[in-house]
């Protein structure tokens, strides 16, 4: 029961940070424009992510597309993880590596209302 409530209050955090950093990106924030700009991305390019990444923190959700959200989460921090790795910085490759992991630890707990 605990370890439902504890991996409950992991989605929830992953949900918001996933629908708060999604809507930066979608709108286009100029820190988000500046640091998807280094590699390519221009302002549709930018939204499609952010719109993405929103579409996937809703998924997490719901027990049914659980995974795939997740999935569609994890895919998005590693993609920038590859990005700052392709550009050797360490940092910040560093800095989105717990995010990863959170999927994947919430991937592993399973959703608290499966049956």
């Amino acid at each position: 029961m605990i370890l439902k409530a504890f991996n409950a209050v992991l989605i929830l955090g992953a949900v918001f940070m996933g629908l708060k950093q999604g809507y930066a990106m979608f709108s286009g924030k100029p820190e988000m424009m500046e640091m998807f700009g280094k590699w390519g991305f221009d302002r549709t390019g930018l939204a499609i992510n952010g719109a993405v990444t929103m579409i996937a923190a809703v998924l997490i959700l719901f027990p049914r597309t659980f995974v795939w959200g997740n999935f569609l989460m994890a895919a998005g921090i590693l993609l920038i993880i590859c990005f700052h790795i392709q550009d050797k910085d360490w940092k910040g490759a560093g800095i989105e590596l717990p995010f990863l992991l959170l999927n994947l630890v919430i991937i592993y707990l399973q959703h608290p209302l499966r049956q």
